[in-house]
């Protein structure tokens, strides 16, 4: 008896941490938030990682202060957090922020840096001078 209650409590617990708000940002404090953002970003795909990472960013950007900065986050869906940062984005533009200037819209935006991360992620070839200067010997 004593067995299955331990069973059922440790149950309980693994799926009421399973089923937490894993796919919200956590804006308990700035520490917290940005350890989620890391999680969520982990598991979103391709396409939307650079979206949601800039959005975080520009949102940040606009509101210095944590509790402010806290309260528009927290609870937020990768969804609505690039939404948010859509209209960050317009707002922002619109008031003449020269970094946002170069862009005719978000999309645009979004595009470059796009190609910005895809021009990274290039392998660079070897050069075949590089094999002599190796630290690994043959024995």
């Amino acid at each position: 008896m004593r067995i299955l209650s331990i069973i059922i409590i440790s149950l309980s617990i693994l799926v009421s941490t399973g089923c937490s708000k894993g796919s919200q940002i956590n804006g308990r404090n700035f520490k917290t938030a940005l350890k989620s953002v890391k999680m969520i970003k982990g598991r979103l795909p391709q396409e939307q990682r650079i979206a949601f990472e800039l959005s975080f960013w520009a949102i940040r950007n606009t509101y210095r202060k944590n509790p402010e900065f806290l309260d528009i986050v927290d609870g937020k869906t990768p969804d609505e957090l690039i939404e948010v940062g859509k209209e960050v984005f317009a707002k922002r533009k619109a008031e003449g922020f020269e970094e946002y200037q170069q862009y005719a819209n978000w999309d645009e935006m979004i595009a470059k840096y796009e190609q910005d991360r895809a021009a990274q992620s290039i392998k660079k070839k070897r050069d075949p001078r590089d094999e002599e200067n190796s630290v690994i010997y043959k024995l």
